[in-house]
C-alpha cells in the first residue's frame, strides 16, 4: 500500500475504527515474522540460533575422523531458543512428554532427570501429576548424587519416566548403566534415551586408550567423550538390558512438527520400555 493511499483510507476511517485496523495489522505481522514455536516456553520464535562454532572449530582442529553432517538428532543452524535456550533435542523431548502428560489420569507419576537441563526442568515441574527428582554425579543443585553405573539409592521399579539425556557416552561402563535404567524404570514406565548417533558408523566407535584432549575430539567428537554411537550398536546394547525400543521420527511427529519446532529432519527420540 503506496503512502497516498494509505493516507487516504485513514482520512476516510473513524479514528477509532483505524487503531483497530493498525493493531489486527500489527499482530498477523508479528504471528507471519515468528514462525516457529518452542515447546519448552511455550513461546513463538522468530528464528532459533544456530550451535555455537566452537564445536565446528574444534573438530577441524583436532581432525574429526567422522562425518560432521552424519549426527542423527542435531539441528546445527536451529539449535537453540533464543528466549530459555533450549537445544533442538528438548524440544523434541517437550513435544512428547507434552503428549504424554496429557493421557495422565490421577495419582502422581515418579520422574527421575539424569543430568537435568533447567529450561527443560521447569517445562517438566509445570505438570502437576509429576513427582520430580533430579540427579548427577557432579551437577550441583541436584536432589540426588548419583554414579549412574550404581544407583543403589533407588529400589528396582522405583520411577514411571526416565530422562537420560547425552549421559551414555560420558560412561566408561555403558552397559552397566542401561541395565540400572531397566531395573529402576518401572514394568508399563517409559525412559527417554538418547546419546549423539553418527549415522555415518555401523558400530560403536570406542577406544579406552584414547584418553587426551586431541584424541577424543579427533575419534569422539568431544573432550570428555568415551565413545561414537551408531544407531545398530547404541539399540543393540538397549535390547541386550533388556529393553523394548521405539524409534519415533518424522513419521510419527509429522513433517509440520518438525519444522514449527526447529527439529532436523533425521532427528529420532528413542523410548525404551520395560
Amino acid at each position: 500500500m503506496t503512502t497516498t493511499i494509505k493516507r487516504i483510507i485513514k482520512d476516510c476511517v473513524p479514528p477509532l475504527l483505524w487503531n483497530v485496523i493498525i493493531q489486527v495489522k500489527n499482530k498477523i505481522k508479528g504471528v507471519e515474522n515468528k514462525p516457529y514455536f518452542c515447546p519448552v516456553c511455550n513461546k513463538k520464535v522468530k528464528t532459533f540460533l544456530g550451535l555455537s562454532k566452537y564445536y565446528e572449530e574444534m573438530l577441524d582442529k583436532y581432525e574429526f575422523v567422522h562425518s560432521y553432517f552424519g549426527f542423527e538428532t542435531l539441528n546445527r543452524q536451529s539449535y537453540h531458543c533464543p528466549y530459555c535456550g533450549a537445544s533442538d533435542r528438548d524440544r523434541l523431548y517437550a513435544i512428547y512428554l507434552n503428549k504424554k502428560f496429557q493421557t495422565f489420569a490421577g495419582g502422581k507419576y515418579t520422574f527421575l532427570d539424569i543430568a537435568p537441563a533447567k529450561n527443560l526442568t521447569e517445562f517438566i515441574k509445570k505438570c502437576d501429576l509429576i513427582q520430580y527428582r533430579s540427579a548427577d554425579l557432579y551437577m550441583e543443585g541436584v536432589d540426588d548424587k548419583v554414579d549412574i553405573t550404581d544407583m543403589n539409592i533407588y529400589r528396582d521399579n522405583s520411577f514411571d519416566i526416565i530422562l537420560c539425556s547425552h549421559v551414555l557416552e560420558h560412561i566408561e561402563d555403558d552397559k552397566k548403566a542401561m541395565s540400572e535404567l531397566f531395573r529402576i524404570l518401572k514394568p508399563g514406565g517409559f525412559a527417554i534415551v538418547m546419546v549423539p548417533v553418527n549415522l555415518s558408523l555401523r558400530e560403536d566407535f570406542e577406544n579406552s586408550e584414547y584418553t587426551t584432549e586431541a584424541e577424543r575430539w579427533k575419534y569422539f567428537g568431544q573432550d570428555d567423550h568415551v565413545r561414537l554411537y551408531s544407531k545398530e550398536g547404541f539399540v543393540n546394547k538397549l535390547v541386550q538390558a533388556g529393553f523394548k525400543v521405539n524409534q519415533l521420527g518424522i513419521d510419527y511427529f509429522g513433517k509440520e512438527v518438525f519444522k514449527i519446532n526447529g527439529i532436523n529432519t533425521r532427528s529420532v527420540l528413542y523410548i525404551v520400555e520395560k
